[in-house]
């Protein structure tokens, strides 16, 4: 058979690969997937049902529901103090993946560059990919709490350069991207007349007085941003698969286009969930964004307590990344070794690039019970190997 050529320029995700070998063990410790343990919340779950009782299952606009659009946009006018018209320039996609791809569509031409902060969430590699694009890679430095280093992206851009992507706060680092460093983003994308897709589905877990600020506030980039954004970590919607993009009418028409082509719309029941979750209490935000703190703040200590092992304290998501470099391991190595010998998942840095080597993401959006037991057995591993 003669397949497509992407077929080989696109790899599984390294994070799924070791969650499917903790599938072989008896007790895994499973700090892989960054996925809510908490449930989207009874108010969310009703709405879900109540649509679907009454009948609210057929297609919807492309560009989703009215109601949802308009919820949107006025959070985003309360957030970032810029209004986005709901009829022209908001689209509701089958998640931040949905909006993503097809922003990514709108945008590239074949062999365009896109700059990508490293470590990455490794799917912006992939859909850049399975849209003829190229991947650039910029490094964020550990020293600087993961903030982009602004000479090296100055370096990257040339005339082939199209898009930047960043990821504020990030997977895997949890850093967020600082008001000078955004600011010099928006004038190396004025400058040289670049995109910029701003995923922003982490914006809402922040610690210790961080807040995110989106990149579309700064003067001269509303015309030039793709938001992209979901209700899967916010209000623990991931298997909803609810998400947006926001940006120029002209992007989100085209964006639109294609959704007709694809997905049609994202599922309906799931949109008036998601319009619930906008417009009803944030109390059960509130109460998971406490406990992500309260397991952050734990796993922390523990891990800078623990020999060989450091990490910077994240501002922001429910990641850790923790530098393994004095084991003198490759975090491949060490994660398999860790799995083998005491059943704690944990996802190499390389899952997320090269610049991912030294490092592997603990995700702590899992019980404070699990991740009391997770820390013990990664404190026997490094007792053993010292």
């Amino acid at each position: 058979m003669n397949l497509s050529n992407v077929c080989d320029e696109i790899k599984p995700s390294a994070i799924r690969r070791m969650f499917n070998k903790a599938l072989e063990f008896d007790s895994p410790i499973n700090f892989a997937l960054g996925e809510p343990d908490f449930t989207a919340s009874d108010n969310v779950v009703e709405a879900g049902c109540k649509a679907i009782k009454e009948g609210q299952t057929k297609y919807t606009a492309n560009a989703g529901i009215l109601s949802l659009r308009r919820a949107i946009s006025n959070n985003l006018e309360k957030q970032t103090n810029i209004f986005y018209e709901a009829e022209t320039s908001i689209v509701v996609t089958p998640g931040a993946m949905g909006a993503l791809y097809l922003s990514l569509k709108t945008v590239l031409n074949k062999n365009d560059e896109v700059i990508i902060n490293g470590p990455y969430w490794t799917n912006y590699v992939q859909q850049v990919i399975l849209n003829g694009g190229k991947p650039i890679f910029v490094r964020t430095l550990e020293h600087q709490d993961f903030d982009l280093d602004l000479n090296a992206l100055q370096n990257a851009v040339n005339t082939k350069t199209k898009a930047i992507i960043i990821n504020s706060p990030a997977n895997p680092t949890g850093g967020i991207l600082s008001h000078n460093t955004l600011q010099a983003i928006s004038d190396i994308a004025i400058r040289n007349d670049l995109f910029v897709i701003s995923d922003e589905v982490y914006k809402y877990i922040t610690y210790d007085g961080h807040q995110y600020k989106s990149i579309a506030e700064f003067d001269g980039m509303k015309e030039r941003t793709i938001i992209v954004d979901s209700f899967s970590k916010t209000y623990a919607m991931t298997g909803w698969r609810v998400g947006f993009a926001a940006g120029p009418a002209e992007i989100i028409g085209n964006i639109t286009k294609f959704q007709e082509d694809t997905a049609a719309c994202a599922a309906t029941p799931c949109q008036y969930a998601a319009l619930e979750a906008l417009e009803g209490s944030q109390n059960h935000l509130k109460h998971m964004v406490t406990q992500y703190k309260m397991r952050r703040d734990y796993l922390c200590n523990a891990i800078n307590s623990t020999p060989l092992l450091s990490c910077n304290v994240p501002k922001g998501t429910f990641y850790l990344f923790v530098n393994i470099r004095d084991t003198g391991m490759t975090s491949e190595a060490f994660a398999m070794s860790l799995l083998e010998e005491k059943q704690v998942v944990v996802v190499p840095g390389t899952a997320f690039g090269e610049m991912g080597e030294g490092y592997v993401r603990i995700s702590y959006a899992t019980s404070m019970e699990t991740i009391k037991e997770g820390v013990s057995r990664i404190q026997e591993y490094i007792e053993k190997i010292c």
